[in-house]
């Protein structure tokens, strides 16, 4: 089995989502996540989470969004992570490629997320964009400063730097449809030197379909060729790499276990 790390159910119409789904289980994908990006809507995916028995939620404020209201405490998040279908918080983290946001305000955000995370001994799915540097040193000025705390970033498709600063923290990387592209050779070439017990796989659908889909609407059953592409970097069968990364997920994100 499969699990979608990281999707965005809620930008598909209500009346597709049990194709989506039903599509989903046909390829092997047994569980998604949806993911947190405004406050309303992170509480709006508890409720989504509650009537799909194979899909999970988190709660978080996307760093484009962060300028629309004050930044939220570590502990009003970590207090929504009460419900017991949200398994962690995010997304988070820096984009400095859209600056939707100031950079100082999605600094602190991020920082208020790592934090939450802590609280709530959950992981955080980080956002990361033009914004390496950045990332890793609030991440390690958090951890000294705080204490260990889970993650991974979600989507990689940043430097190997950054991978390697996160995997020493024990942080997780988490590869999307990027890792198929024609021109996302070096992606390749970092996600096949993560170990294996650092690995899962998302959609960040509806965006980033992979080949053969490119150019299309992603989908949640689109994980399995991301996964297949993984699998062959690192020299395993694809049903190989779908159980690794299932336990991978469960082991981080426990409450899912």
């Amino acid at each position: 089995m499969l699990i979608d790390s990281h999707c965005h159910l809620d930008y598909y119409k209500p009346e597709e989502l049990p194709d989506v789904l039903a599509r989903a289980a046909a390829a092997g994908v047994g569980e998604m996540v949806t993911i947190g990006t405004r406050w309303q809507q992170s509480l709006d995916m508890r409720f989504l989470a509650e009537s799909l028995p194979n899909v999970w939620s988190t709660v978080g404020i996307h760093p484009h969004n962060v300028a629309e209201l004050p930044v939220f405490t570590a502990e009003q998040l970590a207090a929504e992570t009460q419900h017991p279908k949200v398994i962690g918080i995010g997304e988070s983290g820096l984009d400095y490629f859209y600056d939707k946001a100031p950079r100082e305000v999605q600094q602190a955000s991020f920082r208020q997320h790592i934090r939450a995370a802590r609280l709530a001994d959950l992981p955080l799915a980080i956002h990361a964009r033009d914004a390496d540097a950045d990332i890793a040193a609030i991440l390690q000025d958090e951890w000294d400063s705080g204490g260990p705390f889970l993650f991974l970033l979600h989507c990689f498709s940043s430097t190997r730097a950054l991978a390697e600063a996160a995997l020493r923290l024990g942080g997780y990387c988490s590869l999307s449809g990027i890792l198929t592209f024609p021109k996302s050779q070096d992606n390749r070439d970092i996600a096949r030197d993560i170990p294996p017990d650092r690995l899962l796989v998302e959609t960040d659908s509806p965006y980033l379909a992979p080949a053969p889909y490119r150019g299309k609407r992603n989908e949640p059953a689109h994980v399995a060729h991301t996964a297949a592409v993984l699998a062959q970097l690192h020299g395993m069968e694809p049903a190989a790499m779908a159980d690794l990364t299932t336990a991978n997920f469960r082991r981080l994100f426990r409450k899912a276990a």
